[in-house]
């Protein structure tokens, strides 16, 4: 859909004043930052108020991170004098499994891919002496994620809806277990008050013949921010960080007769299918913590039991946080 100027053009000083009250409010220490979109404009406003502000970026050695080239050209653009960049390596991944799979009461192969060098990077930057932290959350689950891009304008607020009464945040809890309060402006009462009442055409629409989510944060911010960075596409944080490559990268900890073997074993007594290696190791560490998921997510009344883990979990969006099936 096309717009005419008019038909957004009051609306940025409207989201930029927003944005930069939000970020007051929520202002925290240091920042998470990958230079997407989200932390990008956080970023931004918060320089105003803290010049010196502290920031890290995560790379995993043995995975292709996607944020490096975008984080060089905002650290230079916002002139970031504390920011560094952390690789970790296999064994750091290894080392804190079973902490991400404690907190996040998951074996879902994403959903820890995504929490570990958010949690690596939360023990960083409190071992730094920075107590609080912004992240970037909720600002794709109040615009959009690419795999929405198909729905109907109707189908698209339904979906809206099923997200926001579901929506949580890893970074929270993580931060909580290693004492780092997490500052999400998006996350800010008015922020989000705001922002679902949007047209679903400022939220997503299209940019140079490309379609893009968050169209109208990005469009505010435009003139302000590197445009290379304002209209980059949409990198999960697996694929901003590298951590993508986790999924090949641990399944030489498994032989394929080992893997067979367990998965055989594990559908036997506990009724869960693992589908792949990786899901092994996060499983087998959730077993030792928590026990079958059949035991731990048992209550009934939460609706949906999951066909894979057997885990009854409250989902309007056919999503097994427990283990990541979809669909279920």
């Amino acid at each position: 859909m096309t717009l005419d100027q008019k038909d957004y053009i009051n609306y940025l000083p409207e989201v930029r004043a927003l944005v930069n009250r939000v970020v007051q409010r929520n202002m925290a220490e240091g920042i998470l930052f990958s230079a997407g979109t989200d932390t990008s404009i956080i970023a931004y406003e918060a320089v105003k108020y803290n010049p010196n502000l502290p920031a890290l970026t995560m790379a995993f050695k043995h995975g292709d991170p996607k944020d490096t080239e975008y984080v060089k050209t905002m650290v230079s653009f916002l002139k970031l004098k504390d920011h560094k960049t952390h690789v970790f390596e296999r064994d750091d991944v290894l080392k804190n499994v079973p902490n991400v799979v404690e907190i996040v009461k998951s074996f879902d192969p994403m959903e820890v891919r995504n929490s570990m060098p958010v949690y690596i990077g939360l023990t960083l930057m409190k071992a730094r002496g920075v107590n609080s932290v912004f992240t970037g959350d909720a600002l794709d689950e109040l615009f959009g994620y690419p795999w929405m891009f198909h729905l109907s304008e109707a189908e698209l607020m339904h979906k809206f809806q099923d997200m926001w009464g579901e929506m949580g945040f890893t970074s929270i809890p993580m931060g909580k277990a290693v004492g780092v309060t997490i500052k999400p402006p998006y996350l800010d009462p008015e922020f989000m008050e705001y922002t679902k009442k949007l047209p679903i055409k400022l939220k997503i629409n299209f940019h140079e013949g490309v379609k893009y989510s968050k169209w109208i944060m990005r469009k505010a911010y435009e003139d302000l921010i590197p445009k290379e960075v304002v209209w980059r596409p949409k990198a999960p944080l697996e694929q901003g960080t590298g951590t993508a490559a986790l999924r090949t990268f641990l399944a030489d900890e498994v032989s394929d007769a080992e893997f067979e073997k367990k998965k055989k074993r594990i559908l036997e007594e506990d009724d869960v299918k693992i589908g792949e290696k990786e899901q092994l190791i996060y499983y087998e560490y959730f077993r030792k913590i928590f026990g079958k998921p059949s035991d731990v997510f048992n209550d009934k009344s939460k609706g949906k039991q999951c066909p894979y883990c057997k885990s009854y979990v409250k989902t309007k969006i056919a999503f097994c946080k427990v283990c990541g099936a979809y669909p279920i």
